[in-house]
């Protein structure tokens, strides 16, 4: 399957919503009380997506289109959200989260809008990542360790309605990425 990669729209929101409830439901099966997972609801994160995708840069939602238009994942982006996320030396940004729809697990899907947004933060100037994951969700743990990202003994305790669930911390440093793209006012030469 191919997947092309683009940033994510204001008429992407309702498919944003359903792939993070579905997602969640799946995954986190087993890791996060069923109870949460099962009240979870698309039309409750419509107002939440419609402000994503509309931040400005460094902020990104990334997702990966099928040939005939249909969303198989997302990943969200942004600079780092808490102060002891940050690197002692390195600008930092976040992946906060990789999502996939069930039905196109393993179909790369994933691996391409990861790739997507951490290129962009890597134009936008950061240099070291972090992102947190639930502590027992060793599929999503495998993808990001895969993918070149190191458990760094961070933990806390993410609040999953009344319940704290544990998360641990993975970090990874971001290349330096080059201009793919003429410098301004460059023009091609005419062959002929």
């Amino acid at each position: 399957m191919t997947w092309t990669v683009r940033r994510a729209g204001p008429g992407d929101v309702g498919e944003l919503a359903r792939i993070n409830c579905e997602s969640w439901q799946h995954s986190a099966r087993g890791v996060v009380p069923d109870v949460l997972l099962d009240r979870m609801l698309p039309e409750s994160y419509l107002n939440g997506w419609r402000r994503w995708v509309r931040l400005p840069d460094p902020d990104g939602v990334f997702v990966a289109e099928d040939e005939a238009g249909r969303l198989g994942s997302y990943c969200t982006v942004a600079e780092a959200r808490d102060d002891d996320d940050i690197h002692a030396d390195l600008r930092t940004g976040e992946l906060i989260g990789v999502h996939a729809d069930p039905l196109h697990m393993g179909t790369g899907a994933g691996r391409a809008v990861h790739d997507a947004a951490l290129d962009h933060l890597a134009e936008q100037g950061f240099r070291y990542a972090v992102l947190w994951v639930l502590k027992d969700d060793w599929t999503t743990r495998s993808f990001y360790a895969h993918h070149g990202w190191r458990h760094d003994g961070a933990t806390k305790d993410h609040a999953a309605g009344d319940q704290r669930v544990p998360v641990v911390r993975y970090g990874r440093f971001l290349n330096a990425r080059k201009r793919n793209r003429p410098p301004s006012g460059f023009r091609f030469p005419a062959f002929g």
